[in-house]
C-alpha cells in the first residue's frame, strides 16, 4: 500500500472484526474480515504504510482493541453512536465502510479511554464495588417482595440480618417459600462480604492517586464517593472547561431555538428571542452524576459554605430543586478547579468563578 492516509473502520464482534480501509478521496482501497484476535489485529496492520487512523464503536472489547492499536497506528478513535440515525439497510460491511468515512469527514464523537495502569487498576475495583452494590440491593428487594407478597409487613432493615432470619422465615407459610426466603437471605450474607472486600481494595487502591486528598476535602464527597469519582473520570484534564464535565455529569442546560435571524432590509440581524430550555442534557455518565448530585445533597445539610450557598438561592426565591442543580453545578466545577490545580478547598473562595 502507498504511503498515504489512511482511515480504518472496525465493526467489532465476539468472534470477527470486520475492516474497510478509506483512502483520503473516500475510495475504499482494503477490506478484510479477521478473528477477534491481538496476533491477526497487529499483523493486519503490521502490512499496511503510511498514517493509519482507527476508529470503532464502543463496547465489550473497545478497551482491550484500543490498548492493542494505540502503539501501532497514528490515531485511535472509540466512538458512541448509540443514537445515531440509520436509515436503509444494515450489514457489518455498511457499518464498517461507514465508520471509515466518518472517520475520514473527522465526524466521529469520540469516546475517553486514556489512562494510565493505575487509573485502569482503578476502575476495575470500581465497577467490581459498584456491580456488588448493585447485586445486594436487587436480591434484598427480592427479599422483602417475598414477605410483602403474604401480607408481611418489613419494616427496618432486621429482615436482612443473619441474626434474625429464623424468625422471619417462620412466619412464612409453606416450605418452598421458606426455602426460597432462606437461600435468598444466604445469597445477600454472601454479597455482603464480597461487597465489604471491594470495598476495602477499593479505597485502598484510591488513597494512592495524587488527588485523594484535595478531593476528600471537599464538603460531601465521603471515601466512596471520591474513590468512585477518581476511578470513573480518572484525569480532570479530560475536560477543558467546567461546561465539558458539565456535559459528562449530566449537568448542562440543553436549549432550543430556531428562525433566530430576521432581515433588516437586506441585512440579516439576530432576533432578541431567547433560546428556550429544555431541561439537562440526557447523553451523560449516570454514575458520575449521581456523585455529584448526592454530594450536593449532603452538602446541602450540613452546615458550610454549600450549605449557606444553597439557602440563599431558595431564600432569593429560586425554587428548590432549581437550587439543587445550581448547588451540583457549583459543586463539579469546584471539584474541577481544585483537581486541577491541586489547592486547598477554601470556603472563603466559593463565589469565585470556578475554571
Amino acid at each position: 500500500m502507498k504511503r498515504t492516509v489512511k482511515y480504518a473502520g472496525l465493526d467489532v464482534h465476539q468472534a470477527t472484526i470486520v475492516i474497510v480501509v478509506r483512502e483520503e478521496s473516500g475510495q475504499i482501497i482494503a477490506r478484510q474480515i479477521l478473528p477477534t484476535d491481538a496476533t491477526a489485529v497487529t499483523e493486519f496492520f503490521r502490512g499496511m504504510r503510511g498514517n493509519i487512523h482507527v476508529t470503532f464503536e464502543e463496547g465489550t472489547q473497545a478497551q482491550w482493541l484500543y490498548d492493542l492499536l494505540m502503539p501501532r497506528v497514528a490515531r485511535v478513535v472509540v466512538c458512541d453512536r448509540r443514537n445515531a440515525r440509520r436509515h436503509g439497510n444494515k450489514n457489518d460491511w455498511q457499518d464498517a465502510a461507514e465508520l471509515a468515512d466518518l472517520l475520514r469527514r473527522d465526524a466521529v464523537r469520540p469516546v475517553y479511554h486514556g489512562g494510565t495502569p493505575q487509573t485502569a487498576e482503578l476502575k476495575e475495583l470500581a465497577r467490581t464495588y459498584v456491580n456488588l452494590v448493585q447485586d445486594s440491593t436487587r436480591v434484598m428487594a427480592r427479599l422483602k417482595a417475598v414477605y410483602r407478597a403474604r401480607a408481611i409487613r418489613t419494616r427496618g432493615r432486621t429482615v436482612y440480618s443473619p441474626r434474625h432470619r429464623a424468625t422471619w422465615v417462620a412466619q412464612l407459610p409453606t416450605e418452598a417459600v421458606r426455602f426460597r426466603a432462606d437461600a435468598l437471605s444466604t445469597e445477600l450474607e454472601l454479597l455482603q462480604d464480597l461487597r465489604g472486600q471491594a470495598k476495602t481494595a477499593l479505597l485502598t487502591a484510591a488513597r494512592r492517586q495524587p488527588a485523594w486528598s484535595v478531593l476528600r476535602a471537599i464538603p460531601g464527597f465521603g471515601l466512596v464517593r471520591v474513590a468512585l469519582l477518581l476511578a470513573f473520570v480518572q484525569t480532570p484534564w479530560r475536560f477543558r472547561t467546567k461546561r465539558n464535565l458539565w456535559a459528562y455529569a449530566g449537568l448542562a442546560v440543553t436549549t432550543r431555538a430556531t428562525a433566530q435571524y430576521e432581515l433588516d432590509g437586506r441585512i440579516p440581524v439576530r432576533r432578541r428571542r431567547a433560546p428556550l430550555t429544555r431541561g439537562l442534557n440526557r447523553n451523560h455518565h449516570p454514575l458520575v452524576k449521581a456523585l455529584f448530585k448526592s454530594a450536593a445533597m449532603t452538602a446541602t445539610t450540613r452546615p458550610g459554605a454549600l450549605h449557606d450557598f444553597y439557602h440563599r438561592l431558595v431564600a432569593g426565591g429560586m425554587r428548590e430543586e432549581l437550587a439543587r442543580v445550581t448547588l451540583t453545578r457549583k459543586l463539579a466545577a469546584l471539584t474541577l478547579r481544585l483537581w486541577k490545580t491541586g489547592e486547598a478547598y477554601d470556603p472563603a473562595k466559593l463565589t469565585q468563578a470556578m475554571c
